[in-house]
């Protein structure tokens, strides 16, 4: 879902004294050229970076769009290597400027963007947050609803090794769910049916009260859109986790 940026600093700043400038702050530049939808947030925001470190401009204008860039997704790593980048055509002094604000917002302590900034980096859906329903998975896992009405859609991110239980999804009609794989690479496993591997654009159509599992490679992250069917009487049902010694027979394909 596409997200929309709200500016309200001009008219919190200049609101009686500027209206008009306000107006253009608030409304033009970050209410209608930001959310234009033809180029995304994320490169706005590398470019905005770019624009004001080649101006010279260092001051809490910078700042505020590294913390912007923080916030869509451009990882300390990107950030290092766009100010590196830009350095050799805007100037090195004015690099050095912009690594003094950037070490600040993103912090001295990040020696390393970590695996999960990483994957978030290379998959068009937000990983999301812990995922309430960890007690029935096998590993970390992360949840980031995406939809709600009229069809249920979540994007589910499994840590290297994670899975959830075998589980059922029952319903009297209708139900099951369908799932499209959207980064890294899976398993999907049927109850008495060898496990499937699952890549991105792989689709898995689950139908009702047939007992399975799907999880992540034991070496690599994945996530899944994950679509609710409608049924009646449609509920999940958790039954007994994947164990070790099961879930390690995937690596020699027993």
């Amino acid at each position: 879902m596409k997200e929309k940026i709200v500016q309200t600093a001009g008219r919190a700043a200049l609101g009686d004294f500027a209206p008009a400038f306000a107006h253009y702050n608030d409304d033009i530049l970050f209410g209608e050229n930001w959310n234009d939808g033809d180029v995304d947030l994320k490169t706005r925001c590398i470019v905005t970076v770019v624009s004001l470190m080649a101006q010279g401009i260092a001051d809490g204008s910078l700042r505020y769009h590294l913390e912007n860039a923080k916030a869509h997704g451009v990882c300390r790593k990107e950030m290092a290597a766009i100010i590196t980048h830009a350095a050799f055509y805007v100037g090195w002094p004015k690099a050095w400027a912009a690594f003094r604000l950037a070490k600040e917002v993103y912090g001295e302590s990040a020696a390393a963007s970590t695996e999960r900034d990483d994957y978030q980096n290379s998959i068009f859906f937000p990983i999301g947050e812990e995922n309430p329903y960890g007690s029935y998975f096998v590993g970390k896992s992360y949840l980031a609803p995406l939809s709600t009405d009229p069809l249920p859609l979540y994007n589910v991110t499994f840590e290297p090794g994670c899975r959830n239980n075998w589980h059922v999804h029952r319903a009297k009609t209708g139900g099951g769910q369908t799932l499209i794989c959207v980064g890294g690479r899976g398993y999907y496993r049927e109850w008495g049916k060898d496990p499937v591997p699952l890549t991105l654009g792989s689709v898995v159509n689950i139908p009702a009260n047939v007992k399975h599992w799907h999880g992540a490679a034991p070496d690599s992250w994945f996530s899944h859109l994950a679509v609710e069917i409608p049924g009646e009487g449609a509920s999940t049902e958790w039954c007994e986790p994947v164990s070790d010694e099961e879930y390690a027979r995937l690596k020699s394909g027993d």
